[in-house]
């Protein structure tokens, strides 16, 4: 009768450059002989976290384990792209002891959750839990703050706000829906900041749902999965911003990709990305460079100015050595300023 239970879903949402694909790798690398699969979905033209997952070399998650999904958000194409992803991995031959799903920085959760009550999806599939992962160092300087009066204080102060905020929107949608609230980067933070930021999104996110400290996204996956919360069946007590519409819009978001020639001096080129960054209010910037004479591959990601960058995998031979970027930023990004900035 165990090949006739629902396969366990967890849905992983959270903000640009949270640390979702972060917490996923160590999952994987921690799966203590699960079989896991992934649905992806990116925001943007690189398949970035894609190829973070496929470099992560861990047994039980193979490159045909990973089913990227780059037609837009994953909450607004579920009918074009997310049924057809879980039907082909339900169609394997091998069974799944999992399934994991990423979602987009910009992604509503409700939506999708609602997809696991269609009765194709409903028969073989349960959500064990939503996972929400936020940067508690972003959250610890304001930028999503949750305080009516803080806002109000705000857009006075800055006529360019006074406007409902897609951002804050998205960031307290996925809390509202949250089992598991992964606060990551604390350790860019002391103890009371993380306190604090802790009894931020507490008071912002339902009152069963866990906050859990973690960095470099370690979150032991006794703790992530397994939760058997039922998701699906408890929609109604996830409220949301966009209960009333049928889908949101991402028109106030602007992304493109940029190729970067191979790099003599990397840390130079990630200082400029830095400084771009700055001066254009960029969100989130990620991609692969070439450096030159170093046979593997830099990948750089940065949250606003915040950057970090490491060496994730050799090129694979036949493979271009081409370095390309994605950025993420609102509407009005200034594609030729940026990229005269980072020639």
């Amino acid at each position: 009768m165990s090949d006739y239970r629902k396969i366990p879903a967890t849905i992983v949402t959270g903000f640009l450059g949270a640390g979702k694909t972060t917490m996923i790798r160590h999952l994987l690398e921690n799966a203590g002989g699960r079989r896991i699969a992934l649905v992806i979905n990116e925001f943007g033209d690189i398949g970035v976290d894609g190829e973070i997952l496929k470099s992560c070399g861990v047994e039980s998650c193979r490159e045909d384990d990973i089913v990227e999904l780059a037609n837009g958000c994953i909450c607004c194409t579920v009918a074009d792209d997310f049924l057809p992803a879980i039907e082909k991995l339900l169609k394997r031959d091998d069974r799944l002891d999992h399934i994991v799903i990423e979602t987009s920085g910009l992604a509503l959760p409700k939506p999708l959750l609602k997809a696991f009550d269609w009765p194709e999806v409903r028969a073989k599939l349960t959500v064990d839990g939503v996972i929400a992962v936020v940067d508690a160092a972003a959250v610890a300087d304001g930028r999503f703050a949750d305080d009516a009066e803080a806002l109000s204080r705000q857009r006075a102060a800055d006529p360019s706000l006074d406007h409902d905020n897609p951002l804050e929107e998205v960031y307290e949608d996925q809390l509202l829906c949250a089992d598991i609230v992964v606060l990551n980067k604390t350790d860019l933070l002391s103890s009371s900041e993380v306190a604090r930021v802790a009894a931020e999104v507490r008071a912002a996110a339902r009152g069963a749902t866990k906050v859990i400290a973690a960095h470099e996204g370690r979150v032991d996956p006794d703790i992530a999965l397994g939760l058997r919360a039922s998701a699906e069946d408890d929609i109604a007590a996830r409220p949301s911003h966009h209960d009333a519409e049928a889908e949101h819009d991402h028109d106030d978001f602007d992304s493109f990709v940029l190729d970067v020639p191979a790099l003599s001096r990397p840390d130079a080129f990630v200082e400029k990305l830095a400084e771009v960054a700055r001066q254009h209010d960029v969100l989130r910037i990620k991609g692969f460079l070439d450096v030159t004479g170093k046979p593997m591959r830099l990948l750089v990601q940065g949250v606003g100015a915040r950057f970090r960058q490491h060496y994730d995998r050799p090129w694979r031979p036949g493979e271009g050595r081409q370095g390309r970027i994605v950025v993420i930023g609102e509407k009005g990004l200034d594609r030729a300023a940026i990229a005269r900035g980072l020639s």
